[in-house]
């Protein structure tokens, strides 16, 4: 736990061959981070551009382009985990994540079945199984956290989108314990949150109104909504906090997102510069009331907040379908 006392916990928006053997322990040994996620979009930075995969995709010849890479991705994410372990054995977090394919967003029955061949070819206790928070993956999340399997619920932009999240893990975690006495199955609500601003804050400014906040705001806000629902095997995950551009300090979604019983993920760059602060103390989050009232500013400029939740939702799967599709050609 980076910091212990408030549950808040960093974890490595990366994964990459070398960088497990020789990186990720030793953010995990000087305490900074306490895991680590990947998406399709990480793997493809990693296996189209690193050295490191070579020889395996050479060894591989003759598979299938997913085959490769679902044994390349599989092989990284069991390293990642068995660095993580001792974390995990601890209660201190310990989880490395792995998406299923995003081809598979609106299909529940594929999603699950995917979801639970992956989780077994990993056959690590401390893996997250990643889904996007779709309607079919509303149904699959519940499934997969009554069987007892981790989840991530990914690309979550709206509230709406939270309490379906919530509403699934509630329903799977209750028909879990009907049937084990073994701890409930963890889960996490990932909350993307730079894209706001990056896609709003010319058009904000235009309008006079400051630009940087969206993103922070429609966070805290269902940041607030996931603590009041109170699902003692959930909790908010802060994604998509990494700065491009110099508009805004490195660590600004770290540092402005910093609240208690919560999880950042971010790119390396950003965990080093938040860790280079120094800042070690909680704040606290706005209330619902003060959001509210930034919302209303927002929709009387014109502005349609579902719609723009609709487009980010479609931005990040079109993306991750993108990334999935271009690992796939280069390994035909």
């Amino acid at each position: 736990m980076y910091i212990e006392n408030s549950n808040f916990s960093l974890w490595c928006d990366f994964i990459e061959r070398d960088f497990l053997t020789d990186g990720l322990n030793k953010l995990i040994d000087k305490k900074i981070i306490n895991g680590a996620t990947s998406n399709p979009s990480i793997f493809k930075n990693a296996f189209l551009t690193s050295l490191a995969y070579k020889e395996d995709i050479k060894a591989l010849k003759g598979k299938s382009p997913k085959e490769i890479y679902e044994t390349l991705a599989i092989k990284d994410i069991q390293v990642c985990a068995d660095l993580l372990l001792e974390l995990y054995e601890n209660g201190d977090d310990g989880f490395i994540s792995i998406e299923v394919d995003p081809n598979l967003c609106n299909d529940a029955k594929g999603t699950i079945n995917e979801a639970k061949r992956l989780n077994d070819a990993i056959n690590r206790q401390n893996v997250m199984i990643k889904i996007p928070a779709t309607d079919a993956g509303f149904e699959a999340m519940e499934l997969l956290i009554s069987e007892g399997i981790h989840v991530n619920a990914t690309l979550v932009f709206s509230p709406l989108q939270a309490k379906k999240c919530l509403d699934a893990f509630e329903n799977g975690s209750v028909k879990f314990l009907k049937n084990n006495s073994k701890s409930l199955p963890k889960a996490v609500i990932s909350i993307f949150v730079s894209r706001f601003d990056r896609k709003m804050d010319d058009a904000l400014f235009e309008r006079n109104i400051k630009g940087g906040l969206l993103g922070i705001f429609n966070a805290s806000f269902i940041y607030n909504n996931i603590k009041k629902r109170d699902l003692p095997n959930v909790r908010a995950l802060f994604a998509s906090t990494g700065v491009k551009g110099d508009k805004y300090v490195k660590d600004y979604y770290i540092t402005n997102l910093l609240f208690a019983n919560s999880i950042n993920t971010a790119p390396i760059e950003t965990i080093e510069a938040f860790v280079k602060t120094g800042i070690n103390e909680i704040r606290e989050p706005l209330k619902n009331e003060q959001i509210e009232e930034f919302f209303e500013v927002i929709k009387n400029q014109e502005f349609d907040l579902n719609l723009l939740y609709k487009e980010l939702m479609d931005e990040g799967l079109i993306a991750f379908k993108d990334a999935f599709s271009d690992i796939l050609k280069t390994l035909e």
